[in-house]
């Protein structure tokens, strides 16, 4: 049984993690040995509920919020007049293995804010993961934040016993984050994303040699970025981004949307907060970045530096590039097939391999799972009374919008006459 220290601790370090994002889980397929517990499978884990009822994968939690930082876009900061805790390194892994035990979850994502000093700290997430595997031989799928400014030496042991780690950008620039947390540095958080790079590769390789070798953060390194704190726009947001897919190899960028919580005049005032249709926008256009072989620079750009709020990047895109429309499903190649607005990953495959039998024509289309409604705009098929009407960019958007509209208020029409 858990006690009422232990379930306070809980409620106090489970509300302060949820402005951490950058927990879901992700390509690791750890698996169950020696009869231990858990596994960590490549397609997720779930069992965690929420106050409110939403379902989530890990025991997501910080060790402590006590912080010698006073970073002023976060709720821990060490000027902020919250209640404050910390977990012992055995009340961790008793909560992790107990509700495990109870099928609540099957994972744990770990944060902290940073008492003492970075190595202080991150010596006791290492110890909470060394402990789950060696002394409790848990399995199950575990993600440790890296501590910017913690040694090499303690990284690397991280690295053997958590699933995945992430190192938080937090702000999208330099200049910003100097603005709001003058006592960090980009660099410190550059240093340590590049050291995990360079291990997950040589662990990687040497694993392809020798299937005996360990296992160093198989599900690759993430990293989370604060949105609309500061006024960058999402050409620079997304220009971070591509520099941390390019370069650094990271597995996933998340972005969270700034929560005022506090009046401090650097900040955005308390009744502002970010929009949440931005945040979509942001892992729309990221989802493009990763899956579908855009360039951020084809998304945002000097003449148009944020997304548009109206449509998602991917139709926005192709509204601005009416010249390469329509396209001709039965002869494109995949990649251009796949930026069809209406038309996902999955289904340009399928096109591309139906069309190997047959002509395709609307209804074949149809079958397929696309968003033809929106599609069809952009689609050629080989016979002249099938190609579209020409419309302007702006003509053809207001068409798309008004039909997406409509059919919302449609559906919401019948689901009222069934009251």
């Amino acid at each position: 049984m858990v006690n009422e220290r232990v379930l306070e601790k809980l409620e106090i370090l489970s509300d302060a993690a949820k402005y951490d994002v950058s927990c879901a889980s992700g390509q690791s397929k750890r698996a169950n040995k020696d009869k231990g517990l858990g596994d960590s499978k490549g397609y997720g884990i779930c069992h965690a509920f929420t106050e409110d009822g939403r379902c989530v994968s890990l025991l997501k939690i910080l060790l402590t919020n006590h912080c010698i930082f006073d970073c002023a876009y976060c709720v821990s900061r060490k000027s902020n007049d919250v209640k404050r805790a910390a977990f012992t390194i055995e009340e961790v892994v008793d909560l992790t293995i107990n509700f495990y035990r109870r099928n609540y979850i099957e994972g744990l994502f770990l944060s902290s804010g940073i008492f003492d000093s970075p190595d202080y700290t991150m010596e006791r997430l290492v110890k909470i993961a060394r402990k789950l595997r060696t002394e409790q031989n848990f399995n199950g799928y575990i993600h440790l934040k890296a501590i910017p400014g913690a040694s090499e030496e303690l990284m690397k042991e991280a690295g053997l016993y958590a699933d995945r780690l992430s190192v938080n950008v937090e702000m999208p620039t330099e200049k910003s984050l100097k603005l709001l947390a003058p006592e960090k540095k980009h660099q410190d958080v550059l240093r340590p994303m590049t050291y995990l790079k360079t291990e997950i590769a040589g662990y990687k390789e040497e694993k392809s040699r020798n299937r005996k070798a360990p296992l160093f953060a198989p599900a690759g390194q993430s990293t989370q970025m604060v949105i609309g704190a500061t006024p960058e726009s999402d050409l620079d947001i997304l220009g971070m981004s591509h520099h941390f897919y390019s370069q650094m190899n990271l597995k996933r960028v998340y972005y969270s949307g700034y929560v005022p919580i506090s009046d401090d005049n650097r900040l955005p005032s308390l009744g502002t907060p970010v929009p949440i249709i931005r945040e979509n926008r942001l892992y729309q256009a990221d989802w493009l970045l990763r899956f579908y072989g855009f360039e951020f620079n084809e998304l945002v750009g000097i003449d148009q530096p944020n997304l548009e709020l109206d449509v998602d990047p991917k139709l926005s895109w192709a509204l601005r590039n009416l010249d390469q429309f329509p396209v001709d499903i039965n002869s494109a190649d995949l990649e251009m097939i796949i930026r069809i607005p209406g038309i996902g990953v999955q289904s340009a495959r399928k096109i591309v391999a139906a069309r190997r039998f047959r002509r395709l024509q609307p209804e074949h289309l149809k079958t397929m799972g696309i968003a033809y409604n929106r599609a069809r705009y952009f689609l050629a098929f080989s016979r002249p009374f099938s190609r579209q009407p020409d419309f302007t960019s702006n003509q053809l958007k207001q068409l798309i919008l008004t039909a997406q509209k409509s059919k919302y208020t449609s559906a919401f029409s019948t689901q009222l006459s069934l009251f």
